[in-house]
């Protein structure tokens, strides 16, 4: 339905968990419509993964993000004027930087190379009620009103409450979307919350990962400290095993994060310690379980980053791990975030306090879930 409605014109909204399909709504028809497709994406690891598969394909892909210098985005400019791309993923600061507003107006404009459509991943990031709001998604409203034709939007996303789902309609700028909400249940994980103490965590972890030794995992900490303890312990525990793990954080340099995430991907190092910026987008079908060292900052946050377990369909395990300091640390982190001097994201100091406290409300949200006695499903 989502890919008929955007051959035919019609904008479209699609709100489908982890490994359902999100990306085909949008290559499709990019591969298939004359011009170029641009997809607006905050995931460079995305990026890098999806152009990496439609050139396998045969596709003419490329993408535009901060990994490429001044000299290769004109070159990817230039090319994409020239037609040489059916699709373009953008990072959404991309789109207020005057040449590639330049570009994509000329593209629009009557004998350009056309574009077809506008598609934009991870759409929730345009709602402050969604667990990632990010002031660059607002720009993307004014972007295509910037357009001499204004084409056909779609709005994707796996996480998405009806509150979030109206935001998105609204600040992008949605005409009478082709509207398609899966379901959510991943009927193959299974969901597990265990309260223990900092040091038991290390333990339980270090033991699970030795006992599912010829499986692949993911291990979730809140901060680059917390990836960078727990990957030396686990190296040294694990090395005498046979099992290789890696790490992945923002702190670490862009070829050590990429060498590691293709280790990962390879299965040469099948249990990696991450920052929840590792993940988002990455195709790894075959991942056995994701073991929450620390809480996640949202209910929305976790089933995301949980749910690239068993993106294979075969049966897979998150398990989420926490105890009091967990939850103190991230109302520190929040506070610092929206506290004084944090003034660079909302000027407004009301604003600024409601989306604390939105933070607060969605923290306080995961907490009921740690504590529940009922379903985790």
């Amino acid at each position: 339905r989502l890919v008929e409605a955007v051959l035919s014109g019609r904008d479209a909204l699609g709100v489908m968990p982890t490994g359902a399909g999100k990306s085909i709504c949008y290559q499709v028809p990019a591969l298939t419509l004359p011009g170029i497709t641009l997809v607006v994406s905050p995931l460079v690891s995305l990026m890098g993964d999806q152009v990496r598969a439609l050139k396998a394909a045969g596709a003419r892909p490329s993408y535009l993000n901060s990994s490429l210098t001044p000299g290769q985005q004109n070159t990817v400019l230039k090319r994409a004027s020239e037609g040489w791309y059916q699709i373009m993923y953008v990072a959404p600061e991309r789109l207020s930087d005057p040449r590639f507003i330049a570009f994509a107006q000329a593209a629009a404009a009557p004998g350009g190379v056309g574009i077809p459509l506008v598609a934009v991943d991870e759409a929730h990031c345009v709602s402050q009620w969604g667990q990632d709001f990010r002031p660059s998604y607002l720009q993307i409203s004014e972007f295509i009103d910037a357009l001499p034709v204004r084409p056909p939007l779609a709005a994707f996303t796996a996480t998405a409450t009806e509150r979030v789902r109206a935001d998105i309609v609204a600040m992008l700028g949605l005409r009478d979307p082709e509207t398609v909400v899966t379901g959510f249940d991943r009927e193959n994980l299974y969901f597990a919350a265990e309260e223990m103490g900092d040091k038991a965590k290390a333990v339980w972890i270090r033991d699970y990962a030795i006992s599912h030794a010829d499986e692949s995992g993911i291990v979730y900490c809140s901060t680059r400290k917390a990836v960078d303890e727990l990957y030396l312990q686990l190296d040294r525990a694990l090395a005498p095993h046979g099992i290789r793990v890696g790490r992945y954080h923002a702190g670490m340099s862009s070829d050590e994060r990429t060498a590691n995430q293709v280790a990962f991907i390879d299965d040469a190092a099948p249990v990696i310690v991450a920052t929840n910026a590792f993940g988002m987008g990455i195709d790894k079908p075959n991942v056995r379980y994701v073991i929450h060292h620390n809480v996640p900052e949202s209910i929305e946050a976790y089933y995301q980053e949980a749910g690239r377990a068993g993106r294979d369909g075969d049966p897979a395990s998150c398990y989420l791990l926490w105890n009091g300091n967990d939850f103190r640390l991230r109302r520190f982190l929040i506070d610092r975030e929206y506290g004084e001097g944090a003034a660079d994201e909302a000027p407004d100091p009301e604003a600024r306090e409601r989306a604390r406290q939105n933070r607060y409300r969605l923290l306080t949200a995961m907490e009921g879930y740690c504590e529940t006695t009922g379903c985790l499903r």
